[in-house]
């Protein structure tokens, strides 16, 4: 058994975790990143098919944007920027009814435009998202297209979700790229920060528990090893954060508790580009399919592949009927499936007046050396997520050199 110390710990190595632990280490702390899976990213996860020359698809995070000031900031650390890669503009379809069709025909202008001024009179801080949109952008609008855009977007039922916590408007740098990837998927972004020479990363180790250690923290991983550190920040979904903050910030561990998870299956296809009639588009949006939402490959074409992630609900269906459904979307069969993996994704299932909890949460976590972050703070976004990072780092640092 090891009674190794570190300065900082971070347990959890997606994109939260990650961005916690390269402020750190920019800021002179040595820091140790602990992640339960076998690779580092968390939702950012790009999925190479290795028995097809290593095509790859996005199985969660699909786009970056110039939107997202922080990892624009991480990117110029790392000297990413130039590995920028754009992404050829694509369409999304709805598909209802068992079929694809244009987004535009599910419009209904007449109720758009007699609901509309109500939209900049609510306060979205106090609404779900059903009441604010429905109400903002008519009902029927809700109920045809934007409900099930909402959905698409978060993987999930969208109405009782926050509506402040779907989109924020963020400044955007004119000198970069307004979508873009990156040349071997978005992963190639967690990937560069956990090799800074000046961070230790493990993954494939899960901590079992939390516990006091004088002025700071016993972590003790599954394997059995403990490690002890000075400050502790949890990146990792709020079922895992609440267990493990028990025994060092139980008012904290209840609030958290409270926030729920949704469970995704994501059902990656991949096909031959000349036997897929299908024109190029972005995704779909499932309306009334056994769906969520479907993301395409075809912001960047391959002459050989054609890729898709498919997000359904977790446990719905089993993997041939994931397909089959899939498939049905596409306007194909299972037997032209060249290749085909499933990806399981836990995302945030946040509720109306979330923001009054993390306001509880910040105020319990205030004093203590602990820093808690994720996509379950101010949004599901890559930039909310380092949002959070870069102001849970800013408090927990605050009073050493840097």
């Amino acid at each position: 058994m090891s009674n190794a110390q570190y300065p900082h710990i971070v347990i959890g190595g997606g994109i939260s975790g990650l961005g916690s632990a390269h402020y750190a280490v920019r800021h002179g702390v040595d820091t140790l990143v602990l992640e339960r899976a076998p690779r580092v990213g968390g939702c950012m996860h790009t999925h190479r098919f290795d028995d097809q020359s290593g095509f790859w698809v996005e199985a969660g995070s699909h786009s970056c944007f110039n939107s997202y000031g922080n990892l624009l900031g991480m990117l110029e650390d790392l000297n990413l920027m130039g590995a920028i890669t754009a992404k050829e503009k694509r369409s999304y379809l709805l598909y209802r009814g068992g079929a694809r069709k244009r987004v535009v025909g599910a419009l209904h202008p007449l109720d758009l435009i007699g609901s509309l001024p109500r939209l900049f009179r609510l306060d979205k801080s106090q609404l779900s998202v059903a009441e604010y949109y429905g109400a903002g952008l008519g009902r029927k609008n809700y109920r045809d297209l934007f409900g099930p855009a909402f959905r698409s977007v978060i993987c999930q039922d969208a109405d009782d979700f926050p509506a402040e916590a779907l989109f924020r408007k963020k400044p955007r740098r004119k000198d970069v790229l307004r979508s873009f990837t990156m040349p071997g998927g978005l992963n190639d972004i967690p990937a560069a920060i956990a090799e800074q020479p000046d961070l230790e990363v493990r993954a494939g180790v899960g901590v079992a528990s939390v516990s006091p250690d004088g002025d700071g923290f016993a972590v003790l991983t599954e394997d059995g090893e403990q490690l002890r550190c000075e400050r502790l920040t949890l990146a990792v979904p709020p079922d895992i954060a609440a267990r493990l903050l028990l025994e060092v910030a139980p008012q904290a561990a209840a609030l958290i508790g409270e926030i729920g998870v949704a469970e995704i299956d994501s059902q990656l296809l991949l096909f031959d580009a000349e036997r897929l009639e299908l024109p190029e588009l972005a995704g779909l949006i499932s309306v009334d399919g056994a769906f969520l939402s479907a993301v395409s490959r075809d912001f960047l074409p391959d002459a050989r592949y054609r890729g898709f992630a498919f997000h359904f609900p977790g446990d719905s269906l089993d993997e041939s009927t994931r397909i089959a459904a899939a498939c049905a979307a596409l306007g194909t069969t299972p037997d032209q499936v060249v290749s085909s993996s499933c990806v399981r994704n836990r995302l945030p299932s946040l509720r109306k007046g979330h923001q009054a909890r993390v306001e509880r949460l910040d105020h319990a976590l205030n004093g203590t050396r602990i820093a808690v972050t994720g996509n379950w703070f101010l949004g599901v976004s890559i930039e909310d997520c380092l949002t959070r990072s870069l102001g849970e780092h800013e408090r927990l640092f605050a009073s050493t050199p840097g």
